[in-house]
């Protein structure tokens, strides 16, 4: 029982290839705290050989079915692939596939691939900084491809997406998606547009919205591509994956893919520190102190902006 809880020890086991150990590693970085902090310390020297593709869009755009197929592309080639099945709104995670996960299914036998649903239950910076760390589990562990899918397109999922080397945003036609993902700013996450269910109506016109938004944009790097698929079906799906391809070829001429993971880190890094202030803050705004302080408020003898400051200052000091 002590190993099940204990991170070096679970940290050996996991970089030796056992999937369980991986599974609990992960839950501690959920929980969030110091067992937390000693698996991202261990992890992270060890990470950054792994190649991350998010998969996000609205629920029912076909992502868990894109998301399989993807998997048996990659194991098509011998290699081995983690799955992070992101679930922003789950109270509980445990490792059990969640709703339409199910259809991943087919994979949990094969020990090449690592299949793992996951929410936060505590992590200092929510779900974004938690998948995060989650990634360099999987990473420092070996696996060479790692898929990120999310359940929707609010602003954690998109966090949550585009925090990967490629971003792949799935929308259907007749759903007025292309809507969504100009008010959801998916325009500015995806690396490569899927239209899922190309047999239905509406198909010709999502696309032709999408390439005038696209127009309209000022990327001025990478022009995202726009596939269509019928994933439950297996067409296109090898066309997504080679166009996954191609965006990681772009990447790795001229040393973009190396400058956008370091944006990346430099964004975690802020995100973290906000999130320790934030904390911080939070614990100076309670107690006899800042009773005293806020009386003195509400008698008008201080104004709120002065008072703020007096707690800036005390953090500060």
């Amino acid at each position: 029982m002590a190993r099940r809880r204990d991170p070096t020890a679970l940290t050996e086991a996991a970089l030796s290839g056992d999937r369980g150990a991986m599974a609990r590693l992960i839950s501690m970085v959920e929980e969030g705290g110091d067992p937390a902090r000693e698996v991202g310390g261990a992890m992270f020297p060890r990470a950054g050989k792994a190649y991350t593709i998010g998969i996000t869009g609205a629920p029912g755009a076909g992502k868990s079915t894109l998301t399989d197929r993807l998997i048996g592309r990659i194991r098509k080639e011998g290699d081995s692939v983690g799955v992070l099945a992101v679930d922003p709104t789950s109270p509980f995670s445990g490792g059990a596939l969640l709703g339409d996960r199910v259809r991943m299914q087919d994979h949990a036998t094969d020990h090449d691939v690592f299949i793992r649903s996951m929410a936060t239950r505590g992590h200092l910076g929510g779900l974004a900084l938690a998948t995060r760390e989650a990634i360099r589990v999987l990473d420092a562990c070996g696996l060479p491809w790692v898929l990120v899918e999310t359940v929707g397109v609010g602003q954690v999922e998109i966090e949550v997406a585009g925090a990967s080397d490629t971003t792949v945003v799935v929308l259907t036609p007749g759903t007025g998606d292309s809507v969504q993902a100009s008010k959801a700013g998916l325009l500015e996450v995806a690396d490569l547009f899927v239209i899922n269910k190309a047999d239905r109506p509406g198909t010709q016109e999502l696309e032709r919205d999408l390439e005038f938004m696209l127009h309209l944009s000022d990327r001025d790097d990478w022009q995202p591509p726009i596939v269509r698929t019928v994933a439950a079906a297996g067409e296109g799906t090898d066309d997504v994956w080679s166009a996954i391809l191609e965006h990681r070829r772009y990447l790795e001429r001229d040393g973009h893919l190396v400058e956008r993971r370091k944006q990346r880190l430099r964004q975690e890094v802020a995100e973290i520190v906000a999130r320790r202030l934030e904390l911080r803050a939070a614990d100076a705004c309670r107690g006899e102190a800042f009773e005293r302080l806020l009386a003195d408020v509400t008698g008008h003898q201080l104004d709120p902006y002065a008072a703020a400051a007096d707690i800036v200052d005390a953090l500060a000091g």
